[in-house]
């Protein structure tokens, strides 16, 4: 028997299905000469059959080989519902069928939503989707080449200080630096968002590892990857690679006693610190990971014995933002000597702006980042009713701390990150460069990552059990018979084809507004045809 590979497309990953009568056909050829785009073939299948002849049974197996026409499983020679095959054939015993359950891969490009990766929310009516790029520069700003042209594509992830606190003096006719100013690495603006080893199986987590260290060494692309709760392995605590991670420290500080006896051994610093407050896609829940998926190099990891394993809702002891300031930000800027950028990152809530207000007004200049999370991300793993019915949409808070910190002079000091439902109907691209012109400096994306690895979950409630360990294609679970069905070499390599694309595209975004460089805060290249939408974002309004 074949292995099984998840990440093979299968007939259900394609709008159109088959439908044949074996029973009916002729073998004339008819269909497969008529078919355009060779989407069926001729094969042959092994048919088993038992039988008996004479008077006593005596039954005899036998093996018969039939001829059988075959749909043909390719993102390129699929069936597109043409009917040719249909009409072609003499018998009735072959014809096209529009397929309700295809979860089309990220990469097939087909229009309409995606329906792979987890469910979608009641509230799956996105503001994103209700805003189109309208600012085309024809005369007055000629557009740019986006094939030929070079763009600046980083975004900062630390504290940005402004022209009147850097520590610099003019003697002699010299720029001389008199103190220390904040770290800060400049990153691509799309971050592989917090799944942790535990969540993800190993291969699984391994797999966007892999992807993100190609990325950087070798496409020039400074894609970051957030740690998620749970620590991290410890050889890649002393490699050479953990520049490109940021650590999350969560509410259950699970692996963090590895990772800080690992801090005398790394050989370098990690990209950055990120504090998690909390999550858009259950918040108020924390975090929970079963004992089924507690497997033992999990329990390594984390040090903790086979248990289901609680993360608090929110950091217990922490009961404002200038105490997380103090306690945790500070003590994690002085864990590595102050060369790393610590974030903070939050559910999007009534309250971001305040909480951003209070970061900006922050006296010792060390929050390197805030992060927000909508309601619109999470995955099979979050219970429904938090899914669906609690959070808030991530568009509108961005939008209001951008514009509180312009009102203050202070925008662009400390970097806004933006994430939850980033590319959900298929395009992260569009969303991540509307999302920068409402102010965000960059996206964070989760969900995407498990789609391009294979997960076979939709919104119709087909699979949607990765809370439970018993995933079948590899990806969120600890069982090391499933976790083998899960390709690491072409899991990392969708990956990389996807942010190679999500690189071209937002490209194509930024020529035609003559942008250069990222377009942060440009709603003047934002066009909606909702009024309240333009009302309450402050874009223009079009019909």
């Amino acid at each position: 028997m074949e292995a099984v590979k998840t990440q093979d497309v299968g007939v259900n990953d394609l709008p159109w299905k088959i439908e044949y009568h074996a029973e009916r056909c002729t073998m004339c050829g008819s269909c497969v000469a008529g078919c355009t785009f060779k989407a069926i073939k001729v094969e042959v299948q092994k048919k088993s059959m038992t039988h008996s002849e004479g008077s006593v049974p005596t039954p005899v197996h036998t093996h018969i080989a039939i001829p059988i026409i075959k749909q043909v499983a390719s993102l390129t020679d699929f069936c597109r519902g043409c009917g040719m095959c249909e009409k072609v054939c003499p018998n009735n015993a072959i014809h096209p069928v529009r397929n309700p359950d295809s979860r089309k891969t990220l990469l097939s490009r087909d229009a309409g939503p995606i329906k792979r990766g987890g469910r979608t929310n009641l509230n799956a009516q996105r503001t994103l989707d209700s805003i189109i790029v309208g600012r085309i520069s024809q005369m007055t700003d000629p557009s740019l080449d986006s094939a030929r042209h070079t763009f600046d594509i980083r975004s900062p992830f630390g504290r940005v200080l402004s022209s009147k606190e850097l520590p610099f003096e003019v003697v002699d006719g010299k720029l001389v630096q008199k103190g220390k100013t904040p770290p800060v690495h400049f990153i691509y603006p799309l971050i592989f968002s917090d799944m942790s080893i535990g969540a993800l199986s190993t291969r699984a987590w391994e797999a966007v590892a892999l992807a993100v260290g190609y990325l950087n060494e070798k496409c020039n692309i400074p894609i970051r990857m957030s740690s998620g709760e749970g620590g991290m392995p410890g050889n890649l605590l002393k490699s050479d690679y953990l520049k490109y991670f940021i650590i999350q420290i969560a509410s259950g500080h699970f692996g963090w006693n590895r990772i800080i006896k690992a801090i005398p051994h790394m050989v370098t610093d990690p990209a950055g610190i990120l504090i998690k407050i909390g999550q858009g896609a259950k918040p108020g829940d924390g975090g929970l990971l079963p004992s089924a998926k507690v497997a033992e190099h999990i329990q390594a990891i984390r040090g903790v014995p086979k248990a289901t394993l609680s993360s608090p809702p929110n950091h217990q002891g922490l009961y404002s933002i200038e105490e997380s300031v103090q306690k945790m930000h500070l003590s994690m800027n002085a864990a590595f000597g102050f060369r790393v950028p610590v974030a903070i990152k939050c559910a999007a809530s009534s309250t971001s702006v305040s909480v951003y207000n209070n970061l900006l007004r922050d006296p010792y200049k060390i929050c390197g980042g805030f992060f927000i999370d909508g309601i619109q991300g999470g995955t099979g793993a979050a219970n429904e009713v938090s899914l669906d019915h609690t959070g808030h949409p991530v568009v509108s808070k961005i939008r209001d701390c951008y514009l509180a910190a312009v009102n203050q002079g202070l925008q662009g000091q400390i970097p806004l990150y933006g994430g939850g439902g980033i590319g959900m109907t298929g395009n992260a691209a569009a969303d991540a460069f509307k999302m920068m012109c409402l102010g965000a400096n960059g996206v964070f994306v989760g969900k995407i990552l498990i789609q391009l690895l294979g997960c076979v979950g939709n919104e119709q409630g087909r699979c949607n059990a990765c809370n439970t360990g018993k995933c079948p294609t590899g990806i969120c679970t600890q069982d090391p018979r499933l976790v083998k069905r899960l390709d690491i070499d072409k899991g990392a390599q969708k990956i990389v084809d996807y942010v190679l694309a999500f690189d071209s595209e937002l490209k194509k975004l930024m020529a035609p507004i003559g942008n250069s460089s990222l377009p942060i805060g440009r709603s003047d290249a934002l066009v909606t045809t909702d009024k309240a939408i333009s009302d309450k974002l402050g874009i223009q309004y079009a019909c």
